[in-house]
């Protein structure tokens, strides 16, 4: 009587618990949007948080909010897009791919000003005395950059210089943020002509410490036909509205500073 007077307690309890949680489960149950699932699924899951989200689930909630749109993230492919586009009942718009670009093309022709002997680190790098190297504008090469893209589209190259693949970049910015000397900038790949150059220093003082500086000549301000190029601040800048990519700034450039992305 003993054995089954417990089994019958323990039965009891089980059922009684068994209807509580039963309840429970309807009571509390929060409602998924079944679209939250499909878009998640689409995401690439990079959780790169490039669109202002922490993560791709965050993205999606933020979809269906209404706080955000398809375009914000910058790692989908177009497909991909279209698809999420369609969930959602939306149209979506067509925008030109964007290239991280370095503004710099000093690396080891860059004189250096002290050893440094720290943590192969940018970031810590330019804590001390704005790094190593003697133009105070230039890429300190410690590949911080590199480290920070999510897709593997930086590398270093012999030179000491951060170099893009174009192919794997997806413009989520982490290059842009994690750089000290803002040094990168995201730049429309149908426009192959940049600055290779950050210095605002004078003509005569890039000479001193770097013999592929901007050294504001204005030579390109003067073969420029569209009025695409000028000289602010002791650096060529370049207005990507009116700029065809028609080169001639490549040409007349002395120190080889204005470029043309391979």
């Amino acid at each position: 009587m003993e054995i089954l007077f417990a089994v019958i307690i323990l039965g009891s309890l089980g059922l009684i618990f068994g209807v509580g949680l039963a309840i429970a489960s309807k009571r509390f149950n929060v409602k998924v949007d079944p679209k939250l699932e499909q878009v998640q699924h689409l995401l690439p899951g990079a959780n790169c948080g490039a669109c202002g989200n922490p993560g791709c689930f965050g993205f999606a909630e933020s979809l269906l909010e209404g706080k955000n749109t398809v375009e914000s993230c910058r790692v989908c492919s177009e497909e991909i897009k279209e698809k999420i586009a369609g969930i959602m009942g939306v149209s979506l718009e067509k925008q030109t791919k964007k290239i991280a670009t370095l503004h710099c093309n000093g690396g080891l022709k860059v004189k250096d000003k002290y050893a440094y002997s720290g943590v192969n680190d940018c970031i810590a790098a330019n804590l001390v005395l704005g790094g190593q190297k003697s133009c105070v504008f230039a890429c300190l090469g410690f590949g911080t950059c590199a480290k920070a893209c999510p897709f593997g589209a930086i590398s270093m190259s012999d030179e000491g210089l951060p170099v893009v693949d174009k192919v794997k970049c997806r413009s989520c910015n982490k290059c842009v943020l994690a750089c000290p000397k803002k040094l990168f900038s995201l730049v429309s790949i149908s426009n192959s002509v940049y600055v290779a150059c950050s210095s605002h220093d004078a003509g005569r003082d890039v000479k001193a410490v770097c013999p592929v500086g901007c050294i504001a000549c204005r030579l390109c301000e003067k073969a420029c036909k569209f009025d695409a190029i000028r000289v602010i601040d002791n650096l060529a800048v370049i207005d990507y509205h009116k700029c065809t990519s028609c080169k001639a700034c490549v040409k007349v450039c002395p120190t080889k500073t204005i470029r043309v992305r391979e």
